[in-house]
C-alpha cells in the first residue's frame, strides 16, 4: 500500500502542509524542532487514528485552531483509496473513501503502516502492552475476524472487572468466567499461530542486524497446566481482593532471547533498537506476504543510537523488504538508501520539495 499524498490542516505546527510522495524511497530533512517529525506523525495518524508519540488531541491540534484535518491517498495496486481524518474536542471523525467510519480500524486496514521511532526501544525494555499490541497488529492484518473477537473480550473483561468492583458473588462471577474462557483461548490461539509464522522471520532479520539468533517465549497470561476457565475459577479470591482479572490474555507477553540471552536486561540501546527493528521489520514482512502488496514504514531518525555499520544493516534490510519508506533525518543524507530518495525540505512548518 503507497500513500500517494497527504494533506493536512492545522496539525501540531503544520498551518497547511500539501505533499506527493513517492512508491519507494521519502527523505524529509530539516533542523531540530522545523516539522519534519510531524509530518510523519500525521501520516501516522491517517493510517492508526491515534499518534506513535502517544500525543493528545489537544496536542496535536495547532496553536489557536479548534480542530485538525488530514486528507491522504493510498494505492493498495489495485484501486486509490481516500482517507480523512478531523479531530477536535468533539471526538474523533474517520472516512475512508467518502464515508464515514465507526472506528479508526478503517484507516488501519487501509493504510496498514509500521513505525520505527527514537522510542522503538520500548518494544524490548518497556512493559509487555506494546509486545502484545505488536502481535495483535499481525493478528488483525492476517486473520479475519480477529479485531471482532477482541472487542468482545475486552467488552466481557470490562464486564467482568465491573462486577469484581461491585463485590460480586462467585455464581454472578461464573456466568463471565464461561465467555471470558471461550474468547480467551480463541485469542490466544490465533496470537500463537502469528507468533510461528512471524518466526523465520524474525530469524532472519535478527541475523541481518545483529549476527546472532533471537527467539522468544510466548507467556500467553496464565499458568500453563491450567485452563482458562480453572484458571478463572481459581483466581476467584484474588481477582475480588485486586478489583480486576488477574489471568487472561490481557496479560500475555513475549520473552525476547538475544543470542541465548534475555534481551531486556542484557543488551546495551543500540542492541535495543536492533533488536526492536528485527521485530518491525519481521512483523511488516509476514504482513506484506499475507496481504500480497507492500506496506508503509515510516522512519523517525533511524541514524539515533546507531554506528554507522549497524545503520547500514537496517537500511540494507529496510532495502530488501521492499515496503514504502518515509523517513525524516537533519541532513539530506541520500546515501541512507539503495535507491535515490525523494527528498523533502522542512524549515518552521514549511515544506518544499527539494531537488
Amino acid at each position: 500500500m503507497a500513500l500517494k499524498s497527504l494533506k493536512c490542516t492545522d496539525f501540531r505546527c503544520l498551518r497547511s502542509v500539501e505533499l506527493s510522495f513517492g512508491s519507494q524511497n521519502n527523505l524529509i530533512y530539516g533542523p531540530n524542532a522545523s516539522g519534519k517529525t510531524s509530518i510523519l506523525e500525521a501520516v501516522g495518524y491517517l493510517g492508526r487514528g491515534r499518534s506513535f508519540r502517544g500525543a493528545s488531541t489537544q496536542e496535536l491540534v495547532r496553536h489557536d485552531a479548534d480542530e485538525f484535518v488530514l486528507f491522504g491517498r493510498a494505492d493498495n495496486g489495485s484501486r486509490e483509496e481516500s482517507l480523512g481524518v478531523r479531530n477536535s474536542r468533539a471526538g474523533l471523525e474517520v472516512h475512508t473513501n467518502g464515508e464515514k467510519r465507526n472506528s479508526a480500524a478503517a484507516l488501519a486496514e487501509a493504510l496498514p503502516l509500521q513505525v520505527i521511532d527514537p522510542d522503538i526501544h520500548s518494544l524490548i525494555a518497556g512493559g509487555p502492552e506494546d509486545r502484545r499490541r505488536y502481535i495483535d497488529w499481525i493478528a488483525f492484518h492476517v486473520e479475519h475476524g480477529y479485531l471482532d473477537r477482541w472487542r468482545r473480550f475486552r467488552r466481557a473483561l470490562k464486564q467482568r472487572n465491573a462486577a469484581l468492583k461491585s463485590g460480586a458473588s462467585r455464581q454472578a462471577l461464573s456466568g463471565w468466567d464461561q465467555e471470558l474462557a471461550e474468547l480467551g483461548i480463541d485469542i490466544d490461539d490465533v496470537r500463537r499461530r502469528m507468533l510461528d509464522i512471524t518466526r523465520p522471520a524474525l530469524e532472519e532479520y535478527g541475523e541481518a542486524l545483529l549476527g546472532s539468533q533471537i527467539d522468544f517465549e510466548y507467556q500467553r497470561g496464565w499458568a500453563g497446566e491450567k485452563t482458562l476457565l480453572e484458571a478463572l475459577e481459581g483466581s476467584t479470591e484474588r481477582d475480588l481482593q485486586m478489583g480486576s482479572t488477574q489471568p487472561g490474555p490481557h496479560r500475555a507477553d513475549i520473552r525476547l532471547r538475544y543470542d541465548e540471552r534475555q534481551a531486556k536486561k542484557l543488551v546495551s540501546r543500540g542492541q535495543q533498537k536492533l533488536l526492536a527493528c528485527a521485530l518491525i521489520l519481521a512483523a511488516t514482512d509476514v504482513v506484506q506476504t499475507q496481504l500480497e502488496r507492500p506496506l508503509l514504514l515510516l522512519l523517525d531518525d533511524p541514524a539515533a543510537e546507531l554506528d554507522g555499520d549497524s545503520l547500514a544493516r537496517l537500511m540494507g534490510a529496510v532495502a530488501n523488504l521492499g515496503s514504502q519508506v518515509i523517513a525524516t533525518t537533519l541532513e539530506p543524507d541520500r546515501a541512507l538508501f539503495v535507491e535515490p530518495p525523494l527528498l523533502f525540505h522542512v524549515e518552521q512548518g514549511v515544506v518544499e520539495r527539494a531537488g
